[in-house]
């Protein structure tokens, strides 16, 4: 079984952004503009926090996947790439997570 990456979803993505909205989720929400995705997105964070409160694993699995969806789709609605969240990330493992956390409270 080949790894299926977040580089993949998002290659999906951007493909499906082209597609016509007859036939594509992905088109119709990005259609809709960055704020749309935005809700779409707290929405699916909502569910995954309810799900990993207390239901099954099998539930807290989909809801992470349809939460990381969104995520890109929010992103691709932004022209944001996942490489650069990941360079991000990457910057932030140079110091510890604590140091890094207030860091941010000035910014």
């Amino acid at each position: 079984m080949s790894a299926f990456t977040l580089h993949d979803l998002e290659a999906i993505i951007a493909s499906r952004a082209s597609a016509t909205a007859e036939t594509s989720y992905t088109k119709t929400l990005l259609d809709k503009g960055a704020a749309h995705c935005a809700k779409k997105m707290g929405e699916e964070a909502i569910e995954v926090v309810l799900a990993g409160a207390g239901e099954t694993r099998d539930r807290v699995v989909a809801e992470a996947a349809d939460l990381l969806y969104h995520l890109l789709v929010l992103l691709k609605a932004r022209d944001i790439s996942i490489a650069e969240v990941e360079a991000l990330l990457k910057s932030r493992t140079a110091q510890s997570g604590l140091d890094e956390k207030a860091s941010r409270k000035d910014a």
